[in-house]
């Protein structure tokens, strides 16, 4: 489904990735945030965030990605430092908070729970929301949701494999237990009144949560608001305005790109085309977007988690939907075979993967240059 340019759809991605020394241990970032625009910090230590302007074409995605990656990189070699694209840390004995108010909010609300969150590194995509389209683009990516599968590139926890998509697992299970709507994906909306609605519910119970907690109502409103309060995995944002997806894991940048393009492929055909929701199959045709009902998109959802692309029902369910499944190398499943990791094997993935990351930018720097 590699469609390349889509219109003037503009999309824009987020990437997180783990900070670590020479010797694969976790690390702060440092300096390394100055390096170019748009590098943040994030909440834990060891970790930074790349992101990109909004960007009308695929090239240009690729271009704004790399150029940041690549001033951060020779930075991070001056320093010592490298960035992994793997979705948890495989193995460590803590991984360290910034301190903050808002993380404090957290932390109270959310309890022990909280400690999942920490261990998770991922992409959020941005496609730009079309006027009078909002839901029907909102409804897609939902049911895209199973697409998180291409990228899945950690399946442990602690050392131990939990599942194929491990960081999916730990929010939406695990961290987000006590606060189930927070963190699960959410049924297709029918309009843009009934989304509002339903993330003023999420805002409330949140409060509720936090007042429950102890935290005091200024301190709550002065760091949360609706939007910013709610994690669910695909969201309307008033910034942009975009429609977001916040499933896949971090990964090399080129398969990033790769997956942000056929996403805003596959939202793109909304303007020429209907919507249906109907069956269990789901499907892009010529005359339609058909995306299976609710259940049934669940049951690819949970085999893309638990699974990932060994599950044939999601291989197929992703062709169906326009995705080039073989175009993909999905890490999670080549990282299963070690079985149990150590703490120092960890370290030696990090930087085996770390490696692979700068091969990828140097190669993209390079063909760029001729």
């Amino acid at each position: 489904m590699s469609g390349g340019d889509v219109g003037s759809l503009r999309r824009s991605v987020e990437v997180e990735y783990w900070v670590v020394d020479g010797e694969g241990r976790l690390a702060e970032p440092g300096d390394l945030v100055e390096a170019s625009a748009e590098v943040e910090r994030e909440f834990v230590e060891p970790m930074l965030e790349i992101k990109t302007p909004p960007c009308e074409t695929t090239a240009e995605l690729r271009e704004e990605l790399f150029e940041r990656l690549w001033r951060v990189l020779r930075r991070a070699e001056d320093r010592d430092r490298h960035l992994v694209p793997l979705a948890t840390p495989l193995n460590d004995e803590a991984v360290a908070e910034r301190s903050g108010e808002r993380i404090r909010i957290q932390n109270r609300v959310v309890g022990d729970d909280f400690e999942y969150v920490r261990h998770c590194a991922g992409t959020h995509i941005h496609v730009e929301q079309r006027p009078g389209r909002e839901i029907d683009q909102l409804n897609t990516l939902i049911a895209l949701d199973p697409a998180l599968a291409l990228v899945n590139s950690s399946p442990y926890y602690r050392g131990r494999t939990i599942a194929a998509g491990a960081r999916s697992k730990l929010y939406r299970r695990m961290a987000y237990e006590s606060l189930p709507h927070q963190g699960w994906l959410w049924s297709y909306a029918d309009d843009t009144d009934q989304w509002t609605r339903r993330v003023e519910r999420r805002y409330e119970e949140f409060v509720e949560a936090a007042l429950d907690a102890g935290v005091e109502r200024r301190a709550i409103e002065a760091n949360f608001d609706p939007e910013s309060a709610v994690w669910t995995p695909v969201q309307l944002r008033e910034s942009f305005p975009t429609v977001e997806w916040r499933s896949p894991d971090t990964a090399l940048p080129g398969q990033v790109v790769r997956l942000a393009d056929e996403v805003a492929t596959a939202v793109g055909r909304l303007d020429d085309t209907d919507l249906r929701i109907e069956g269990s199959e789901g499907g892009m045709t010529a005359d339609a977007v058909v995306l299976p009902e609710f259940d049934s998109l669940l049951g690819y959802v949970n085999a893309a988690i638990d699974d990932g692309l060994r599950s044939e029902a999601v291989r197929l369910y992703l062709e169906r939907m326009g995705f080039d499944v073989d175009a993909y190398q999905p890490v999670t499943h080549e990282l299963a075979e070690r079985g149990t990791v150590t703490p120092e094997e960890a370290r030696d993935i990090r930087l085996e993967h770390a490696a692979r990351l700068e091969r990828d930018v140097r190669r993209a720097m390079s063909v760029r240059s001729d």
